[in-house]
């Protein structure tokens, strides 16, 4: 009797209760989900939060009057900038300041200054100016060919006169080419989602730590999404040589190029000291590079000698010492090793 009523007893307990008990594990692993997501958007909100505190202090916004053609007035315009020394060097695109009749530079802090221009270089889109204020806070300038696509990528600018505004994103892709003002290519472009809008053009684009990783240049209307930044490696090279001499006067070989890895076996085979070169994505027609054979799909691995691994070591051979210069390319075509014989023209 006892056990027919322990069965009946069993057997008669309202399901739900069974289904309740159940259900009481996924609740539980659905909060601790829920917890670790929003830790996940704590932390990425932290990293944003500090990256702007650290840079944000040195964006500047640049106001300019540009002469018009027919000169009976001014054009009125605006961008923005970053101090990179505190002595009051400030680097920008050489869109926003290129034949400025009047600088101007809004600090952070509120502060006016008239700006002076120190040089100007369109096929980078790169422009140096600088006020006469004193101990200002620069920015720091990290090394791009470190950076990787998916990192964060977070852009400070004033876009439509808003300063300091922010955007954040992702590095979308490395070592693309684009077209400046002037007509030639700017190669390795760092391409991103974070947000551009007209006035950002010469802000800084910051990676997690506070680092500059390039300087916000242009965006593709109407796509939304697809944005390019001057990479801090390009910008440090020009931004130097233009404190130093007021322009560029450089030699080229003309060729668009973007960085490349090198297979293992292929570096061993041919005692390369790099894993890494510079594919030739396309030569200029009557160019020195198409004069000396070099053609697209081949890859540039060495230059008189001195090991090539990536654009910005292109670049920085690629001198004015060098105009005019015969010098030696190396290269590698499908399995063949190619040393052909160059002689760079200075830029146009």
């Amino acid at each position: 009797m006892v056990m027919i009523t322990a069965n009946f007893e069993r057997a008669a307990r309202p399901e739900f209760l069974f289904s309740e008990a159940k259900s009481e594990h996924p609740s539980r692993k659905e909060s601790a989900r829920r917890t670790a997501d929003a830790a996940l958007l704590d932390e990425y909100s932290r990293a944003v939060v500090s990256a702007v505190e650290r840079v944000a202090p040195s964006v500047v916004n640049i106001e300019v009057q540009q002469g018009s053609k027919n000169q009976r007035r001014d054009i009125a315009g605006n961008g923005s900038g970053f101090v990179i020394t505190p002595d009051g060097f400030i680097l920008t695109n050489s869109h926003v300041v290129h034949a400025a009749t009047r600088i101007v530079v809004n600090l952070s802090g509120g502060r006016d200054y008239p700006a002076e221009l120190i040089g100007d270089d369109p096929e980078t889109d790169l422009a140096v100016i600088r006020i006469d204020a004193p101990q200002l806070v620069h920015v720091r300038l990290a090394d791009s060919e470190s950076l990787r696509v998916g990192q964060l990528a977070v852009a400070i600018g004033n876009p439509f006169g808003f300063q300091a505004s922010v955007t954040a994103g992702v590095i979308s892709a490395l070592g693309r080419s684009m077209y400046s003002q002037s007509g030639r290519l700017i190669d390795n472009v760092i391409q991103t989602d974070a947000a551009l809008n007209p006035g950002n053009s010469g802000g800084p684009l910051v990676n997690s730590a506070g680092e500059v990783i390039g300087v916000n240049t242009a965006m593709i209307r109407p796509a939304q999404g697809i944005c390019f930044a001057i990479a801090s490696n390009t910008a440090r090279l020009v931004a130097g040589w233009l404190i130093r001499d007021g322009r560029i006067r450089r030699s080229y070989i003309g060729v668009a190029g973007q960085n490349v890895p090198l297979h293992r076996r292929v570096a061993r085979f041919y005692n390369l000291p790099l894993e890494t070169g510079v594919l030739v994505v396309s030569v200029e027609k009557n160019s020195p590079a198409e004069r000396a054979g070099l053609r697209q799909g081949d890859l540039i691995v060495a230059f008189n000698g001195q090991p090539i691994g990536s654009v910005h070591d292109l670049h920085k051979v690629l001198v004015g010492e060098q105009i005019g210069v015969s010098a030696s390319l190396t290269a590698i075509r499908h399995t063949e090793k190619l040393e052909l014989p160059i002689l760079p023209a200075e830029s146009r």
